[in-house]
């Protein structure tokens, strides 16, 4: 059987390396900053090197051949093998921040906005030929390695679409490219009962304030249906990942118990799910 090869993407500071890492501890042999030249030799090596593993390489600008070859050489692998592009991206101030937070150069050097930019536009060929664009603006790193890892988990090849979703506040703006999202800020809001406030929508209390009022039950009965109608709709149309987000105000009590909901009741036979949680910090 052909290698599953999945090259690994996107603007610096997106989050590549965490990516690669996910990948790599679901028994992917990894590769990081390889020469565009050499992915095609790398994986005719596969049995040799990798153990008959599927292959993870993480490609970027700072490989010196990368700009000038990367597009033909990965589309021409494309033709003899099965090859996955996921290109990672982020808003420019969130790269900004990251930069100054690691106090890295960026690898293009110079006024980091300028390079940012000048990567972006670099790189706006190859985003077009991704099979698979995350952005990883609103994510930690813990978030984005639990969705990498949900999205290239074992027994993944039996599930037909990777589904994520995600609980926010609109008050600390809406998540990037997402494909489908709902608002609950109509649903009674926790946050004005004492002994609620200072939980959140994952704690039971919460949930059940939440999920028992006659307009949740009857918003839940009819989000099902939706998604009943619509999942397999997208799975038709060849959809491998979608998202799916959920807001209210501060993303703390009424989206997280909406989303924990959902993910008991979404048909798992053909699905993998993945639960994110932005606005609660992780453990």
């Amino acid at each position: 059987m052909s290698a599953r090869v999945v090259i690994i993407t996107g603007l610096s500071g997106s989050g590549k390396t965490v990516a690669l890492r996910a990948i790599e501890d679901r028994d992917f042999f990894s590769v990081d900053n390889l020469p565009v030249s050499l992915i095609g030799a790398l994986i005719t090596k596969r049995s040799e090197l990798s153990n008959g593993r599927d292959i993870a390489i993480g490609i970027d600008i700072r490989g010196k051949d990368f700009l000038a070859r990367s597009e033909r050489v990965l589309n021409s692998l494309r033709k003899r093998h099965r090859l996955e592009i996921l290109f990672l991206e982020a808003e420019d101030d969130v790269l900004i921040r990251r930069f100054k937070e690691t106090r890295r150069p960026h690898p293009l050097g110079g006024k980091l906005e300028d390079a940012i930019r000048a990567e972006r536009k670099s790189l706006a060929g190859l985003r077009q030929s991704a099979d698979r664009i995350i952005d990883t603006s609103s994510f930690s790193p813990h978030q984005l390695r639990k969705m990498i890892s949900s999205i290239y988990s074992k027994g993944l090849e039996q599930k037909e679409m990777t589904v994520t979703l995600i609980s926010f506040g609109f008050k600390y703006g809406t998540p990037d490219n997402i494909d489908m999202l709902f608002d609950v800020r109509f649903l009674p809001n926790p946050n004005f009962v004492p002994s609620l406030k200072h939980m959140k929508g994952t704690d039971k209390p919460v949930a059940d304030y939440v999920l028992k009022k006659p307009e949740t039950i009857a918003f839940m009965n009819k989000l099902k249906d939706l998604l009943d109608f619509v999942l397999p709709m997208y799975l038709k149309e060849g959809r491998t990942y979608l998202s799916i987000a959920v807001g209210c105000t501060g993303g703390n009590h009424r989206s997280p118990a909406i989303v924990e909901k959902l993910a008991k009741v979404i048909n798992r036979d053909t699905v993998e799910l993945n639960v994110i949680h932005r606005e609660i910090p992780q453990a």
